[in-house]
């Protein structure tokens, strides 16, 4: 429990936080009257809206994303702006600016005798003792006042405004079609490269060697009557072949759903995945109940790729792979303290891991800034 300074600590935080939301949007409810047929330009409406979406949803803790143009409720957002961030914002001034003023004029009472500026009480002030007894029943008063409507606000304006600029469902059904038309594409791409990868490698490793078992065996069979010897040599030869073309075909079929994953499970395959990491790696693997396989193989291959990228580029020193079933949600989050900088986008394997997940309708993001650390998460639907 929080003792009388730690929530007077979290008053005042959460006091001055919405009076400085609430003071953005004073600012930005004047540029609104002020500058109101300029903003009322798709190009430039746009933008605006989209940084005040963001600003609402930090403000409420909610995750905003990007939506795409919307003329109308645009415009309507700026006349609500001005109606609602207006007053609202005007209160925060008041109190806010009341706060600030009140403890200069107080030590200045000599200038003011009669101070309008006290907003609850405006007695003439004849000394310290008054000056000091009436600015602190202003400070109060004001305190009072901001701790109460401040919050209640500047989150009133906050809903209001993601409401008001919130994706229709006939705008969010175009958006899922798009992204779902959007990972169809990958998806077919990835299976297409996968296939042209699973036919290469079998085409120039474990075929090259079956033809090569069979010509030393036709060697061996021909010349076996006039001289067993070098027969025995050949068969000898193909029997070495056999197993190298076996072990190719192990490692291809290891990358179409890896043995491991079958005899061992998704706990337990990434249980032996850590220990054969490049870097010290901590596990911690909740739960997982069952897991379809297709998503199974998906996690495995996120988390070998996220750990290889670790060992050859981070310069980590440690790594931590977390996995966790939350409902219908599979998340895998795997961080590492290197240098940062990594970035999906380049055609990395950060890519590839993109487009897997995407192919079963999940995520994959990542925070890694210059310095580090990196946090790669994946989430996979379950369900």
């Amino acid at each position: 429990m929080l003792g009388i300074g730690g929530a007077a600590r979290a008053w005042w935080t959460k006091t001055w936080i919405s009076g400085r939301y609430l003071s953005g949007t004073l600012v930005t409810a004047t540029l609104a009257v002020v500058a109101a047929p300029l903003l009322c330009v798709p190009v430039i409406a746009q933008p605006w809206a989209e940084q005040h979406r963001r600003r609402a949803g930090a403000l409420l803790g909610r995750r905003v994303e990007p939506r795409s143009r919307a003329v109308r409720r645009n415009l309507g957002w700026l006349v609500a702006q001005v109606l609602i961030g207006l007053p609202a914002g005007a209160v925060a001034l008041f109190c806010l600016g009341g706060l600030l003023l009140t403890p200069v004029v107080t030590v200045s009472w000599w200038a003011f005798p009669s101070p309008p500026w006290l907003f609850l009480v405006s007695f003439p002030i004849t000394g310290w003792g008054t000056a000091l007894s009436l600015g602190l029943v202003n400070l109060v008063f004001l305190a009072t006042l901001a701790a109460v409507s401040l919050p209640l606000l500047a989150r009133a304006h906050a809903r209001s405004c993601l409401a008001i600029l919130a994706p229709s469902p006939d705008e969010k059904l175009v958006e899922r079609v798009t992204e779902l038309t959007r990972t169809r594409t990958d998806v077919l791409q990835a299976h297409s490269a996968e296939l042209r990868r699973i036919e290469r490698d079998l085409h120039d490793g474990a075929q090259a060697r079956l033809v090569a078992i069979a010509m030393r065996l036709a060697v061996a069979g021909e010349s076996f009557p006039d001289d067993p010897d070098t027969a025995a040599v050949l068969v000898r030869q193909a029997h070495t072949e056999t197993e190298d073309a076996m072990t190719e075909l192990r490692s291809v079929i290891r990358t179409i759903y890896p043995p491991v994953l079958a005899d061992q499970g998704l706990a337990g395959a990434l249980g032996t995945l850590g220990t054969r990491a490049g870097v010290p790696t901590r596990l911690d693997i909740g739960p997982l109940d069952e897991v379809p396989a297709a998503v199974e193989a998906v996690a495995w291959f996120a988390v070998t790729e996220a750990l290889a990228n670790i060992a050859r580029h981070s310069r980590a020193t440690h790594a931590s792979v977390r996995v966790a079933r939350d409902g219908v949600l599979l998340c895998a989050e795997i961080a590492d303290d290197g240098t940062g900088g990594a970035d999906a986008t380049r055609g990395s394997g950060l890519d590839g891991m993109r487009r897997r997940a995407a192919a079963l309708d999940g995520t994959m993001k990542i925070s890694s800034p210059p310095g580090g650390p990196t946090v790669v998460t994946v989430e996979l639907p379950c369900g």
